[in-house]
């Protein structure tokens, strides 16, 4: 099977070889430090192993469970927010067909726990008051505002639906395996729980049932999402060489690309299924390296489409970008394009032309575009966006991000500014417990 490729024939010419050298000797010694355990945030290590040690009765577990969601409800609701989420939203609409949604047969999967606008609360209220539906709640805590209060307006419409007898059988638990709020909540009413690992954070769960669940439900083959990652797992603790392991050369480069004065790397797609990835991947990189005022900051593009939006700024706009360009070898299912008589549209030059040869020449050509425009340009080429290579991006990406995180001298396995916001508002809220920060902010007020 091809494996997936890190090209940097549109970044060496903006790179100083020094500059580079050294980010290659520090992504070394970064990639030793993760392995070893013992650097910034070791206690959250636990996804380096996940992998193999999921084992053919979690993945039953799974599936048996989904099976029964799929059978009695036309919607799961999945709640939760940052890596509560994104990592199955990413997966579930990668792999799945957009217009899937218009089918009667499939269970739909939808989102609620990520925001607290009203207008959206009473949208998804009236929507499901007469849908049979389901929900997964998740949080390790069970106290995070948005889920939080989600699960108590939907369990309120499931009571109301189904009684409590009838709720218990659709609420789907995914928390911390003794304590927590959450955890309480489900030994109380009964849930069906499933156990978030207490070494495994947020953002790096998305192969534990945080995501497999859900992504179940919607009908992807996790058992080959696990396959890929186990795969990719082999492949980067096997090569030791920082030039040749994908996650070191990765985050060499774009370490180097830093240095050089580039703050903003934009992960870009060809493929508009891909676009929750990039939100997931955002949400990776952002949160594990924007820390001691410095680190990365990831942004993204959908091309062609933003081609004609954002494409104007990347092209032409500050000199402070780089890109990493995912890009697929082969479509799932390909299109040729025909003769016409008359050739009205122009486009009989392209006949006999497969359209993924067509789109190709636009990524090319977009590329050659930025790197003269002075865009330094990675490209991670992926053979095909099926359940096996997405597990692979998926640790490939986890495990660059440590290294490169430790590349930057940052705990990549933290988040204390996100904590600061959720302090600042359990005080405004007048939650018990912060009555001193509330009076500090209040301050901050006048």
């Amino acid at each position: 099977m091809k494996e997936i490729e890190l090209l940097t024939r549109f970044a060496h010419n903006f790179l100083d070889s020094k500059i580079l050298a050294d980010c290659y000797q520090s992504s070394e010694k970064a990639y030793n430090t993760l392995l070893s355990k013992k650097g910034a945030g070791s206690d959250y290590l636990g996804w380096i192993d996940l992998p193999t040690q999921i084992k053919k009765e979690d993945i039953q577990r799974i599936q048996s469970i989904a099976e029964r969601i799929q059978k009695n409800s036309e919607y799961l609701v999945v709640i939760g927010i940052g890596g509560s989420y994104l990592g199955a939203r990413a997966v579930i609409e990668a792999l799945s067909n957009p217009f899937d949604q218009y089918k009667a047969n499939k269970t739909k999967i939808i989102y609620a726990g990520h925001q607290l606008d009203p207008d959206y609360h009473n949208s998804i209220l009236d929507f499901l008051k007469d849908k049979d539906f389901s929900v997964n709640v998740i949080s390790k805590s069970g106290t995070t505002t948005e889920p939080a209060v989600a699960f108590r307006l939907l369990i309120d419409l499931l009571e109301k639906k189904y009684g409590k007898d009838g709720t218990k059988q659709r609420v789907f638990a995914t928390t911390d395996s003794a304590k927590g709020a959450l955890k309480k909540f489900s030994d109380e009413y009964g849930f069906e729980t499933f156990v978030i690992p207490d070494d495994v954070g947020g953002r790096y769960s998305v192969l534990t049932p945080v995501g497999l669940l859900p992504i179940a439900v919607a009908g992807v083959d996790i058992g080959l999402l696990v396959e890929g990652s186990v795969t990719m797992r082999d492949q980067l603790l096997n090569e030791k060489n920082p030039k040749e392991n994908l996650a070191t050369r990765y985050a060499a480069f774009r370490n180097a690309i830093y240095q050089s004065g580039k703050k903003v790397e934009i992960l870009v797609n060809y493929n508009p299924a891909f676009h929750y990835f990039s939100e997931w991947w955002k949400q990776l990189y952002g949160e594990s390296e924007g820390k001691g005022k410095k680190g990365i900051f990831p942004a993204s593009v959908d091309l062609t489409t933003d081609l004609h939006s954002m494409g104007q700024y990347i092209q032409d706009g500050e000199r402070m970008l780089f890109e990493t360009v995912v890009t697929f070898s082969q479509p799932n299912k390909d299109i040729v394009l025909d003769e016409r008589d008359g050739d009205l549209d122009g486009l009989n030059y392209l006949k006999g032309k497969n359209l993924s040869w067509v789109g190709s020449k636009a990524t090319l050509g977009t590329l050659v575009a930025h790197t003269d425009g002075g865009v330094p340009c990675l490209e991670l080429v992926v053979p095909r966006l099926d359940p096996i290579n997405l597990g692979k991006l998926i640790y490939f990406f986890e495990f660059a991000c440590g290294v490169s995180g430790y590349m930057l001298g940052v705990n990549p396995f933290d988040q204390p500014g996100v904590e600061d916001y959720k302090n600042n508002m359990f005080a405004l809220l007048g939650k018990k417990g912060y009555e001193s920060k509330k009076a500090e902010i209040e301050k901050k007020l006048v």
